[in-house]
């Protein structure tokens, strides 16, 4: 273990974009830095910068796309390890699962015509959008 993450485990605490990125929620640190920028990160329910450190007990709103997950941090850990050992860092709130249980249900039968067109649509994507519309 290096001594940056010895210091973090001492402390109990950790950026927040490193964080998330560890946990799996993003991709990459710099998608995570963003959309912690953008707000669609919140801890405790209050907006925070990408600096701000996250500790155990910590609960954070993460919105990626469509999904919103609401979360206990349990372990805090900057090493990015197998999906088996990111869901060990965090326990998701039941209201959350439930919440985003019946979005994926709703998703299966009822597509929102216009998520699937990206730019302005054309004559044809407003036809088809009409059509759907009744």
């Amino acid at each position: 273990m290096s001594e940056k993450n010895e210091k973090n485990d001492k402390n109990g605490t950790i950026r927040i974009d490193k964080w998330l990125w560890a946990a799996r929620f993003f991709k990459t640190r710099s998608l995570a830095t963003h959309a912690v920028e953008l707000g669609r990160v919140l801890q405790n329910e209050q907006r925070i910068k990408p600096a701000h450190s996250v500790k155990a007990g910590d609960l954070i709103e993460v919105q990626h796309g469509e999904q919103i997950w609401q979360i206990k941090v349990l372990r805090v850990s900057d090493v990015r390890g197998s999906a088996a050992v990111a869901q060990t860092m965090y326990e998701e709130t039941a209201e959350s699962l439930a919440k985003r249980s019946k979005a994926a249900e709703d998703r299966k039968y009822f597509r929102e015509p216009a998520a699937q067109l990206q730019g302005r649509p054309t004559k044809r994507d407003r036809r088809q959008i009409d059509f759907t519309r009744g």
